[in-house]
């Protein structure tokens, strides 16, 4: 797998990584200043469930550093595969049903790596 696809996947799962933090930890502080256009007063009434989204966010990002931990090629790059399209999905899932941003944060850059690990 060559370095741009690598550093591209590192760049996701760090993203996940965050997203994982916010949802998880910091959704009632920091998450009102992230998603401005939800209502304030949901924020306590949410942070539940968007401490499970949290957790999947945590999933993902977690399979995409195995994929950059595994020496043989065929299994790095269908690990990697799987949890791209699987991070490509959720952004467009995302995009369709709570904001467009999320199409462009998640699901542009998840589709670039996923060239990019299928460049030889």
């Amino acid at each position: 797998m060559n370095i741009i696809a690598q550093i591209l996947i590192g760049i996701i799962a760090v993203l996940h990584a965050y997203i994982l933090w916010l949802e998880m930890f910091a959704w009632e502080s920091r998450g009102p200043k992230v998603f401005a256009d939800f209502e304030r007063e949901l924020f306590p009434k949410t942070k539940v469930m968007a401490g499970n989204q949290g957790l999947y966010n945590g999933f993902l990002a977690g399979g995409l550093v195995w994929s950059l931990l595994v020496a043989d090629l065929a299994w790095k790059t269908n690990i990697a595969t799987y949890f791209l399209i699987c991070v490509a999905i959720a952004g467009a899932y995302g995009a369709a049903t709570a904001s467009r941003r999320i199409l462009y944060v998640q699901t542009v850059p998840a589709v670039i790596a996923l060239i990019f690990v299928h460049l030889v």
